[in-house]
């Protein structure tokens, strides 16, 4: 049986916190158990926080942001991107230097630590994971795995949903190609993105509006190790670039 629970009674975190001792603080973890984090929580306490009356905005963000939006948060978004994919007036969905293809480049001005700041993803959230998994080792002597997740809207549907954009502990896809279906069929292009389907399924538990900023999920055995940098798919399976 899969439970998933809340990670209830985490504080806001600011920069230089320890996310893991946060974390074995509300809960009693085991080995095989799942860690689902909020990018917003990791990324506070890395610092990754940006005071809008620090940036002097480009041309190009001015153009942007027109008389709708603030030059400011698009310069931010301009810089936390590789490319900018799609724009409609102050709305962006940029590629970011991580890979992930997303509204804002990830940068975000809901639940942040003040008025005029805004949160960008953690540097390397791959790297953020692993730290956290092995800090949490260290602390509670449980190895488990740990996924970074943030929400991102879909092409063509509705609504967004939390995806995995840190992974460590745990197979980021599982590959089923070259396996059988239930009718003996071969499997050749099936993977699932396990990561993702977990960030999502925690992210019931969840909520902006709840200050729940994790989850653990308890009950699966996952093989393996990935990374989410393995999830985005590449330049050249991309029939949409």
């Amino acid at each position: 049986m899969i439970e998933i629970h809340p990670l209830e009674g985490v504080p806001e975190l600011v920069e230089g916190d320890d996310v893991a001792e946060h974390v074995v603080r509300v809960v009693e973890l085991r080995d095989h158990d799942i860690v689902v984090l909020a990018q917003k929580l990791v990324s506070k306490a890395e610092g990754r926080v940006v005071r809008l009356a620090d940036v002097e905005p480009s041309q190009f963000a001015t153009t942007l942001a027109g008389t709708d939006g603030d030059a400011r948060h698009l310069e931010v978004i301009l810089r936390e991107s590789r490319r900018v994919v799609r724009a409609r007036q102050s709305f962006v969905i940029a590629e970011t230097s991580h890979g992930f293809i997303c509204a804002s480049a990830g940068v975000d001005a809901s639940n942040t630590p003040s008025e005029g700041s805004v949160v960008l993803l953690p540097d390397d959230p791959d790297a953020s994971a692993a730290r956290i998994r092995e800090r949490i080792r260290e602390l509670a002597g449980a190895t488990v795995g740990v996924i970074v997740s943030d929400s991102f809207g879909r092409p063509w549907r509705q609504g967004t949903i939390d995806v995995a954009i840190g992974v460590a502990g745990l197979p980021a896809l599982l590959d089923l190609r070259g396996t059988r279906d239930a009718s003996g069929r071969e499997l050749r292009t099936t993977q699932i993105a396990v990561a993702d389907e977990l960030a999502s399924a925690a992210e019931l538990v969840m909520g902006k509006d709840r200050a729940v900023p994790g989850a653990v999920i308890r009950g699966l055995q996952l093989e393996g190790e990935g990374t989410a940098a393995d999830i985005p798919i590449p330049e050249d399976l991309d029939l949409f670039r």
